[in-house]
């Protein structure tokens, strides 16, 4: 019997491993919320975009969907009036559904939190009342240096409520990260908290905070939450209030929520480093609040009555669109999660999923790469058929993981949308409408009906099918960033100089990322525009190759960089990290050269396969390939403080010059 069994699970790779489209299911079409085609046409008039301001309730009427006039300033439901929080909150409460859960929220010690509508409400409504005491007033930018606790999105309504715009630092950035941003902004509050938990231990979060406070240039007022409560007692000094108490003494207050301009800014989001200029990316309130209820609920297919599950943290935009105010605003059940994914064992993830009965989880290719690495036993462990959708974000997937995923997670039975947007898009751009759509593994998809995406070649003309090139976004779309904060110039000059014709009014946003066209209009982003490789004159996106490695048994994870060759230019050096149960021997170097040149051609031979335990990654995920191209080159290694495992740069370092 298991051997009949293992044949049949040959037999079903096998069969993946063929198919190149996969058809979402009659059942999943039948209940998805977009399921015409027509919509796409629909969409080919900007007026189409009343459907995603008809997801949200309006305090005045906009009297114009796209104002062009100021072009690239664009603007959305001028004249329109409207309050994020309200919409988020209030709204679900009015009508019948204040004891639905709204948050519910696990620890990484297993601590669970549910906070209905109405909590929230409560919650929310204290929280703003503390902050006008405070002196909080319209228009003051909130800073926001927190974990994934749920004092964070509560802080995050409170302040949409009066009005003030918010400003979230990812907690695992640095205190100079901190300081800068507050400085760019002219922030002169801070919501933090004393620490957090990571695999079992208490971080000291005020400490990094108090530091990096001693860089800011003026006054500050510092709300910190308590969570980790008798494991450490923090002073929390001048200029500093207790959450708790600053929440009790404004139990059961109301604060009306301030009607705002569509066009006035919602949050203001930083997208550098921690060295040189800050961007700080400003969204808006109309805008970004109907495009992220729209894709929310056309992309991501939620529904009210869902568990929905997006593991990113808050800290990034992710987190903000579809963990906060997409999620919200459509008045479904978002689930936030503190810790990682596996502590204290592998399957934590999947014992949520099964726990909570989740409807759909969107996740990073990173952790789908960790968890196929892990191996199928820990998923097998527990009951996932509550799953209708899958999703991924934050990078492109190759195939092989998206099959994984599909299988493993999916059961062949959810569709899996692979979704392209960064944080100045404020939501989805290129994927497939799940319930329209078939998906292709690898490829990102189409352009969402309404967004207009080209790949052109370095004179700006469109690239035929199968043709790399330049990923380009030529209409504007609600959820588009406005501006960078204090800084027009450096928007157009950042974003909009490089395709766009000033004279015709014709404008180009560019964002940065090589893409490949096939037949369909289907679009593969190759990665950053720095992450494609020209090797002998021939382009090479980085993910092309990494996919083509990553395909080959025995290898979990690759990262492809270019490095100095004297004919070549630039030649290919690919670090691999292999599945468990398979050996780093030049037997499996040789099947990952075959498999690069079988899949790509001779072109994209790797000069060198060095394996590796792990890459050097940022606390996001993100691997640091500028790292792995000074390794290549025998550079001098660059800064390594925002890596999550420093440590390894070193340790990769002399596995190049042992091999």
């Amino acid at each position: 019997m298991a051997d009949d069994t293992e044949d049949g699970e040959v037999e079903l790779e096998a069969r993946l491993a063929e198919q190149d489209t996969f058809e979402p299911s009659d059942a999943f079409v039948e209940q998805a919320n977009v399921s015409d085609e027509g919509i796409y046409e629909e969409f080919e008039d900007p007026e189409a975009w009343e459907r995603a301001a008809d997801l949200l309730d309006w305090d005045e009427a906009y009297d114009q969907v796209l104002d062009e006039s100021d072009a690239p300033f664009y603007e959305w439901f001028t004249d329109g009036k409207l309050n994020a929080s309200y919409n988020c909150v209030d709204r679900h409460v009015e009508n019948g559904r204040k004891n639905q859960a709204a948050i519910r929220w696990e620890g990484e010690l297993g601590e669970t939190k549910t906070y209905t509508y109405l909590d929230l409400y409560n919650d929310v409504n204290e929280f703003a009342a503390a902050l006008r005491d405070l002196g909080v007033g319209e228009d003051d930018v909130v800073t926001m240096y927190m974990p994934m606790v749920p004092e964070l999105p509560i802080a995050m309504l409170a302040c949409a409520r009066i009005g003030a715009p918010h400003s979230v630092v990812f907690a695992g950035f640095s205190a100079d990260a901190l300081a800068t941003r507050m400085n760019a902004a002219e922030s002169e509050y801070l919501v933090t908290c004393d620490g957090y938990y990571r695999r079992g231990d208490a971080l000291n979060h005020k400490e990094k905070a108090d530091e990096g406070l001693r860089g800011v240039e003026h006054d500050v007022e510092t709300v910190v939450v308590d969570r980790l409560g008798d494991e450490l007692k923090v002073f929390l000094g001048e200029h500093a209030h207790d959450y708790g108490e600053l929440v009790d003494a404004h139990a059961g207050e109301r604060v009306d929520p301030v009607p705002r301009d569509a066009e006035d800014m919602l949050f203001l989001m930083y997208t550098s480093g921690t060295t040189g200029e800050p961007k700080g990316v400003k969204h808006t309130t109309g805008g970004y609040l109907s495009y992220v209820s729209w894709t929310s609920h056309a992309v991501l297919d939620i529904k009210p009555e869902d568990t929905y599950w997006c593991s990113a943290d808050i800290g990034w935009i992710t987190g903000h669109s579809y963990i906060v105010y997409g999620p919200l605003a459509l008045g479904t059940t978002t689930l936030m999660y503190e810790g990682t994914p596996d502590y204290p064992d592998r399957d934590r993830i999947w014992e949520m999923v099964d726990r909570y009965q989740v409807d759909q989880f969107y996740t990073a290719p990173t952790a789908i790469r960790a968890f196929m690495k892990w191996g199928t036993k820990f998923p097998e462990r527990h009951d996932l058929s509550s799953l209708r959708l899958l999703g991924t974000v934050g990078e492109p997937i190759n195939p092989r993981a998206w099959k994984w995923y599909y299988k493993h997670i999916g059961d062949e039975e959810c569709p899996v949308v692979d979704t392209w947007w960064q944080t100045e898009t404020g939501g989805m751009m290129v994927t497939t409408l799940p319930g329209i759509g078939e998906m292709k593994p690898g490829s990102a998809g189409p352009p969402l009906p309404g967004i207009s995406a080209e790949v052109v070649d370095v004179s700006g003309e469109p690239v035929g099918a199968g043709e790399a090139g330049y990923l380009t976004v030529n209409r504007p779309w609600p959820g588009m960033l406005r501006t960078l904060y204090n800084n027009d110039e450096r928007f157009v000059s950042e974003y909009w100089s490089e395709y766009s014709d000033e004279e015709s009014n014709r404008w180009v946003y560019f964002p940065e990322d090589g893409a490949k066209l096939d037949e369909d209009g289907y679009i593969t982003v190759l990665g950053r525009v720095d992450d494609v490789l020209n090797v002998s004159g021939h382009r090479l996106g980085t993910m092309e190759i990494e996919s083509a490695i990553v395909g080959v048994p025995g290898v979990a994870e690759a990262a492809v960089v270019g490095g100095h060759h004297d004919v070549k230019g630039e030649a290919v050096y690919a670090y691999v990290i292999t599945e468990d149960g398979y050996d780093p021997n030049d037997e499996l170097r040789g099947k990952i050269i075959e498999g690069v040149e079988d899949a790509i051609g001779p072109i994209a031979r790797p000069e060198a396969v060095i394996f590796t335990p792990e890459l050097p990654k940022t606390r996001s995920g993100k691997i640091m390939r500028r790292l792995l191209e000074d390794i290549a080159n025998g550079d001098e290694l660059g800064d390594t403080s925002t890596l999550r495992n420093p440590d390894v740069v070193e340790d990769i370092a002399s596995r190049v010059g042992g091999d």
